[in-house]
């Protein structure tokens, strides 16, 4: 009986352990807003409240890198994009009361917090909410030594006729080695994510990062004619999968952290 409970006890001591040590990596949580001004002035307000409160704040709070973009195109008018890494839902649920709290923050926060009614910070933003991919589950800041002047971050949305198809292109891109493919051919991914409150439902969303425009168009274009991307986007599981693209070129604030 003895032998046979220590004999237990070493099974437990070993599951336990693998359980612990190969467990897999929570997945991250992305908040991405999106400005919009019709004016400069009122985005140099913004541009200073992520600078000089809420990144501050969010950083003492255990939330790093937090991404600010200028749109490159601004083909639909001033744009301010900002993406906001949250390590789960319940760190997400309690930003703002944290915030409240915070008296370094809401100092620093009062031309933004506090704007007149007359002269809004913004005309409005968007929110959307999104869950990382099983097989990217952590947000990377990317490896590049380019200016951030010059660097070209591509933040694509695919959308899906239905949420079917919406996981089965996110089943492309875990199973069927998209995201793979991106990682070879040297995309320096930030993220890749699924979209669980927002807009365009069903859809994806995910971050790349060149040194440039040209080194964007010549990394698509070799994923274009890889061999492997070839092979998989014909399968017939993956069929009319994503419907829609929708492309949008940043560059970093000088204050960005990603």
């Amino acid at each position: 009986m003895l032998k046979r409970l220590s004999i237990f006890a070493i099974y437990l001591f070993i599951a336990t352990f693998a359980s612990i040590t190969f467990a897999k990596p929570q997945a991250e949580y992305y908040e991405t807003r999106v400005y919009s001004f019709k004016t400069l002035e009122q985005k140099k307000v913004v541009e200073d409240y992520f600078k000089d409160a809420a990144i501050p704040a969010f950083n003492r709070l255990g939330i790093n890198s937090v991404g600010v973009f200028n749109e490159a195109d601004q083909k639909d008018g001033i744009k301010l994009y900002v993406l906001i890494p949250y390590k789960s839902l319940d760190q997400f649920s309690k930003i703002s009361s944290k915030l409240a709290s915070d008296a370094v923050y809401q100092q620093a926060a009062k031309p933004y917090l506090d704007a007149n009614f007359a002269t809004p910070a913004y005309e409005r933003y968007e929110s959307s909410l999104s869950v990382a991919f099983k097989d990217w589950t952590k947000l990377k800041v990317p490896t590049t030594s380019a200016p951030k002047s010059e660097r070209v971050y591509e933040y694509r949305l695919y959308e899906s006729h239905s949420e079917t198809k919406g996981l089965s292109k996110i089943h492309m891109f875990n199973e069927g080695g998209e995201i793979n493919i991106f990682v070879r051919l040297g995309f320096n991914p930030v993220f890749y994510a699924q979209t669980i409150i927002g807009g365009k439902q069903p859809n994806l969303v995910y971050m790349t990062t060149f040194d440039n425009r040209a080194s964007r168009d010549e990394h698509w274009k070799a994923f274009g004619a890889d061999s492997e991307w070839n092979r998989i986007k014909v399968l017939p599981e993956y069929d009319h999968a994503m419907t829609k693209a929708e492309i949008h070129f940043l560059t970093p604030t000088d204050f960005s952290q990603i």
